[in-house]
């Protein structure tokens, strides 16, 4: 059934006028008459009673009219049904992080997918970055989350953020009291490290060489809540960024000291397959980090 005649003969019992109802649906009055005259040659009775003022109904005109409001209030009913259900994010988010990223952070995304998407899932693992991108070219998750990101032939890299690198160290370390820290001053202390094949190790190494740096190697790991723990522990310091280090100085267990310019930054990225089809759960997550303020 045509809706628009429908609401048309609403509107005309609503504001007593054919003139009126024509204006509100956009038509001229005589089209508005015509189309009246055609319903009630349709139905085979009068609905208007035109002796009249304001137009009056029939009774087959009110029977008509409870039909007209009957419809209209179910087909809105349908269209705010239908767009929540177009709405609706359902599906399983499939992502593999490096360790770093964080926990605490991830647990945070988690909870505000959910409340964002409840009828999605999100499944995390973590993964050291070689593993990620072969978890992501074999298409086994939909999107990977690495530091120094690179693309490839299948690989597509979107860029996330950049976080500032800080020397890490616990509060009664000897350099606990300075306010920044040149590269020079961190001579000859001891130094906990990322393991030597990640992307972020050879970036630190690079950097404490160019500035003619010499630590002392003690423990280097690939896991970073355990080399938080080292340092924390007063095993040497470290170099890190200092987003992932937040609740470890909330809770006054490690200390950020910035390095002098020029200082380091660590680049993280979103890395996916090329001409991948993302599900609109994914498109969601997404787009949930894409809203994530830089540190």
């Amino acid at each position: 059934m045509d809706t628009d005649r429908l609401k048309f003969f609403r509107d005309i019992l609503q504001t007593g006028s054919m003139s009126r109802a024509a204006g509100l649906n956009n038509v001229s009055q005589s089209a508005a008459s015509q189309q009246v005259q055609e319903l009630e040659k349709d139905l085979g009775v009068d609905l208007l009673d035109r002796s009249s003022r304001p137009l009056g109904l029939t009774p087959a005109g009110r029977l008509y009219l409870e039909l007209c409001r009957d419809l209209l209030r179910r087909r809105e009913e349908f269209d705010i049904e239908l767009e929540r259900l177009k709405a609706r994010v359902e599906g399983t988010v499939r992502v593999a992080s490096i360790y770093s990223v964080g926990l605490s952070e991830m647990s945070q995304l988690e909870t505000e997918f959910r409340r964002r998407c409840p009828d999605a899932e999100l499944r995390v693992e973590y993964l050291r970055p070689e593993k990620v991108y072969d978890a992501v070219a074999g298409d086994r998750v939909d999107l990977g989350l690495v530091s120094y990101p690179e693309p490839g032939r299948d690989i597509k890299v979107i860029p996330w953020r950049e976080e500032r690198m800080v020397v890490a160290v616990a509060p009664s370390h000897a350099l606990a009291a300075k306010a920044a820290l040149a590269p020079g001053e961190l001579i000859g202390y001891d130094f906990v490290g990322f393991d030597e094949d990640l992307p972020i190790s050879r970036e630190v190494t690079r950097f404490l060489r160019e500035h003619d740096v010499e630590v002392r190697g003690v423990m280097h790991f690939d896991n970073i809540q355990t080399m938080k723990e080292a340092v924390a522990l007063g095993s040497g310091f470290s170099i890190m960024p200092e987003r992932i280090m937040r609740l470890e100085i909330e809770q006054g267990r490690l200390k950020a000291i910035p390095l002098e310019s020029p200082g380091l930054s660590r680049p993280l990225g979103i890395v996916h397959r090329k001409k991948k089809k993302f599900s609109r759960a994914a498109q969601s997550f997404l787009q949930l980090l894409r809203e994530e303020p830089a540190a």
